[in-house]
């Protein structure tokens, strides 16, 4: 018997044993991540040492040769898998083999560790998440009145050019990407070869000859996060309406009525409205990766897009490396190694300092402005006294003429409720059970900007559903003086609404109200005497100043780490409309109800501002086919405006809500976009991919090794500084005593053209150009020395531009920013 207890005992304690051992390695168990690597080897595209800008034609992803050493790429992939990491410890997401050498793999961090010295492995860099950054547009730019006339109309505009645009996807249903059967394309694309991904709600009738292309890369977000199958479509299909929105501002097709609850807004069209549409969905409403971005940006280009539209991207600069290493910027360099145009959304973390997050030089940054168009609503009290508000919403029945009783929410709430006594129960209007039904019932009531709205945990469409529940004639959203002032966006509503963003507003409502609202002597409301009307808001106003540098969009200086040292680029490259515009949606709006059911939405970011710049990139390809990416976004650069349609210098929004201030480079790059002078810019100026690595080369106490892992190249001639990259702006982030640089020139008009520069020095600074003026025959090139010298040390950037007047009345403007930092 002892001895069975003694047995029984020690197995016990085995097992108890095992527990504990396997509890702690489960405690101990790694997280997996995902990671992208770069291998040696040139990928498909530049096998070969052949450059396609160089040669002017594109590499062929479907020849023998090309299909044989992506093989052999995919092939040396798995084999540093398989010979570097434990079996059973990762998964391979994808092969980057076009533009990229590499491939994206979910593993474990310290299996991660293992592929950095793994033999032929350049770079390791651990994934970072990534996430989303028109009616009247066209013509606020005057592209109907110029540049399509050029182009034979909106007919022809655009037409012959691919745009690729990687986002959330595309609604194939809605009418801006329609085939049109009276107006068929001849336009050759061979130089293009997509491919039609069908899934559910993308039919393959999806890809009609406007849509030339889609495909949907979902690994990355797969291997990250449970999807929602129901919104996380893995298809093309866009379930959030960012995708659609970016496509249809760049390319939609001209003339489309927009309708939203069956009001008539005017019309849509894309800046280039014949431009062929690409779709690359990598981004997903539950999760967005950088692994399926470069995925993307890497077929889209062996594809062959002409323009590539990131209005996505990281949403912060990489931890362990220079900003213009990280792999998105690498990915975008190899994309304009090959050719193609990319312009990315500048961010959306205005107006701070270094809040861009476009950095390199080789892709366009864009700023989004306001344009001269206001959706202005009111709220009409029973005093007399309008107040101005904010809502795309139908007016009160009678438009002003009935008045409605109007009711604080916080006098309407049910006494005898049991719910919490919170800021969204009681003032926000989030839930119809906290209100006496009989009290809103017919009547305007007042919600109150409070903690949940500052907290993003309240929002307008829990208003709109309360109101709709109870039966209110409308809402008012007031400002709350404990919060100050707020932004307020003009928003479809179905029903009556609008919000007063401003405190000062508020008091006036406030003010009324009290006048003629009677409370007993426990202050509750006796009687409701305060009248009010919602007046219509939905149609527009136009002549107002602009453009304005929104509030909301990233500013400069450019940083070269996550330090944000400023580096020697500027940044946002120039300013576009982003602020309020109409483009095509998504029904199911995932990330936004408010939104749901709509097939247009009129919303604002520096993700809207970049594809009116792929757009009108489209129209200078269709005229100038032999033009480089970088000679683009130079006859955009050196044409920009820094003056409103009043004529004052751009102004650009503040922290405190309804601010301006004189806008700066910082704040508008080159300046406002101007696409008629694009198309004639008289000069430009060129950089090519050896440049840009010489630039990388150029800057100080970089390791260059680390460029060497990033692009594959060492380091074999620099330019000394880097701000001798020919780009069209001088930027000098410490400029010691005295810095001579060079700009060189290329006559791109037919006749020969004399040119006198004149320098507007930054403060602190005097600027020197050698010559003075020149003589540039057609096509020829003509070099620029400019020499600025420190006359005051000020420690802080500040600005000034060059002006080349030439005297067949081309006009060459490139903004300068120097921080002189000593004068000895």
């Amino acid at each position: 018997m002892a001895n069975r207890v003694n047995v029984s005992a020690a197995s016990s304690f085995s097992v108890l044993f095992h527990l504990l051992v396997a509890s702690s390695i489960a405690s101990i168990v790694e997280e997996r991540s995902i990671y992208l690597i770069l291998m040696e080897g040139e990928p498909v595209g530049f096998h070969g040492n052949v450059l396609p800008s160089q040669q002017g034609r594109r590499f062929d992803p479907n020849s023998e040769a090309s299909k044989d050493h992506a093989k052999k790429m995919v092939d040396s992939h798995d084999q540093v898998l398989q010979s570097t990491l434990d079996k059973g410890s990762y998964s391979k997401l994808y092969s980057f083999k076009h533009v990229l050498n590499g491939f994206a793999v979910h593993t474990t961090p310290s299996q991660a560790k293992k592929l950095q010295h793994a033999p032929g492995v350049r770079l390791v860099e651990g994934d970072r998440r990534t996430k989303v950054m028109t009616t009247y547009s066209p013509q606020f730019l005057g592209l109907p009145q110029t540049v399509w006339t050029q182009e034979g109309g909106d007919q022809n505009a655009g037409d012959g050019i691919v745009i690729g645009f990687v986002d959330t996807g595309i609604n194939p249903l809605h009418p801006s990407f329609a085939y049109d059967m009276l107006n068929p394309f001849t336009s050759n694309i061979s130089h293009f070869s997509g491919a039609c991904e069908t899934g559910p709600q993308f039919p393959p009738f999806s890809c009609n000859g406007k849509i030339v292309s889609a495909r949907f890369f979902i690994a990355g977000a797969q291997a990250l996060a449970p999807l929602n199958a129901t919104i996380d479509i893995p298809s093309p299909a866009d379930a959030v309406g960012h995708g659609s929105h970016v496509a249809s501002t760049a390319a939609g097709n001209a003339r489309v009525p927009v309708v939203v609850n069956g009001f008539y807004y005017g019309q849509a069209s894309g800046m280039a409205p014949r431009a062929r549409v690409a779709v690359y969905k990598a981004v997903y409403p539950t999760v967005g990766t950088l692994a399926d971005v470069v995925a993307a940006i890497d077929q889209a280009v062996a594809d062959g897009v002409d323009i590539l539209t990131l209005s996505i991207g990281p949403d912060e600069p990489p931890q362990d490396t220079v900003t213009f290493l990280g792999f998105f910027d690498i990915a975008m360099l190899f994309a304009r190694r090959a050719g193609v145009f990319v312009v990315q959304a500048a961010g959306n973390s205005g107006p701070g300092p270094s809040t861009v997050l476009s950095y390199s030089p080789w892709a366009v940054g864009a700023a989004a402005s306001r344009t001269d168009r206001r959706y202005l609503g009111s709220l009409l009290l029973g005093n007399g006294l309008n107040i101005s508000g904010v809502g795309l919403s139908a007016p009160t029945f009678g438009n002003g003429s009935l008045l409605y009783k109007l009711v604080l929410a916080k006098d309407a709430i049910n006494l005898s409720g049991t719910f919490p006594r919170t800021p969204q129960y009681v003032e926000e209007c989030q839930y119809p059970e906290a209100f006496d039904p009989n009290v809103v019932r017919g009547s305007i009531v007042i919600c109150t900007f409070s903690a949940g709205f500052y907290n993003e945990t309240s929002t307008l469409t829990a208003i709109i559903d309360t109101a709709r529940v109870l039966g209110f004639m409308g809402f008012v959203l007031v400002a709350n003086p404990s919060y100050g002032d707020f932004v307020g966006q003009p928003i479809p509503y179905s029903v009556s609404g609008t919000l007063i963003p401003k405190v000062a507003d508020a008091k006036i409502i406030s003010q009324y109200y009290e006048q003629q609202t009677v409370r007993d002597a426990r202050g509750f409301v006796t009687q409701f005497n305060p009248r009010a009307a919602i007046r219509d808001g939905r149609f527009a106003s136009f002549g107002g100043q602009a453009p304005i540098v929104s509030r909301f969009s990233s500013r400069g200086p450019d940083f070269i780490d996550i330090n944000r040292s400023p580096a020697d680029v500027l940044k946002p490259d120039i300013l576009a409309p982003g602020n309020e515009i109409w483009a095509a949606w998504s029904p199911l709006s995932a990330l936004d109800p408010l939104l749901t059911g709509y097939s247009f939405a009129l919303i604002s970011g520096s993700s809207m501002a970049a594809p009116h710049v792929a757009g009108i990139a489209a129209l200078i390809k269709q005229k100038y086919p032999s033009w480089t990416p970088s000679m683009i976004a130079s006859a955009m650069s050196t044409t920009a405006t820094k003056f409103d349609n009043n004529g004052g210098v751009i102004m650009a929004e503040g922290f405190n809500v309804g601010s301006l201030n004189a806008a700066n480079n910082f704040d508008f790059g080159a300046g406002f976009v101007n696409p008629s002078h694009a198309m004639d810019p008289g000069l430009v100026l060129s950089s090519e991919f050896e440049d840009y690595i010489s630039f990388l080369c150029s800057m100080p106490n970089i390791d260059r090794s680390a460029i060497r892992a990033a692009t594959g190249v060492w380091c074999s001639q620099s330019l000394g500084h880097p701000a001798n990259l020919n780009i069209p702006s001088v930027t000098i982030s410490a400029l010691i005593r005295s810095l001579t640089v060079r700009r060189s020139f290329k006559n791109v008009a037919t006749k020969p053209e004399t040119y006198v520069g004149l320098a507007i020095p930054p403060n602190g600074t005097m600027i020197t150009l050698h010559p003075p003026w020149f003589t540039i025959a057609s096509d020829g090139t003509q070099d620029l020395d400019i020499e600025i010298n420190v006359t005051q040390s000020t420690n802080d950037f500040s600005f000034g531009e060059i002006i080349l007047t030439g005297s067949l009345n081309h006009i060459v403007r490139m903004p300068v920013s120097i921080r002189p930092v000593s004068i000895v």
